[in-house]
């Protein structure tokens, strides 16, 4: 039987092939700090983009982007501005938070998905 962390591990695998061929720089992966984790943290030309990834493996209620609640990505928010402090990057620079839902073998990119940057 396959594990939550496989299945997690296979969606950001297939998202980040994804991102590439959009273009994308990925600048990390799984990046993590006490409190949250943000799978994919990459560049969309000057723009810092934080994914969040939802690979689903059955259609039940259509549980991947809308499984990014509230808390989720208050959550998110909190470790792409410990993310910007560790690496020392500029508060003001243009970024976004997206969301890749995956089923099947369907990729819908929301991208902007929620925030307007950090601040």
């Amino acid at each position: 039987m396959i594990s939550t962390r496989q299945i997690g591990k296979i969606g950001e695998d297939i998202a980040e092939r994804y991102l590439k061929n959009k273009g994308y720089k990925i600048l990390e992966k799984n990046y993590g700090v006490r409190g949250g984790e943000i799978d994919i943290v990459a560049c969309d030309g000057d723009c810092l983009v934080f994914v969040e990834v939802k690979y689903r493996t059955t259609s039940y209620m259509d549980y991947g982007f809308k499984s990014v609640d509230n808390r989720k990505r208050q959550r998110i928010i909190k470790t792409a501005k410990k993310y910007l402090l560790e690496k020392e990057l500029e508060w003001d620079r243009e970024m976004r938070f997206d969301v890749i839902d995956i089923f099947e073998k369907e990729i819908t990119h929301y991208e902007g998905a929620f925030g307007e940057g950090v601040s």
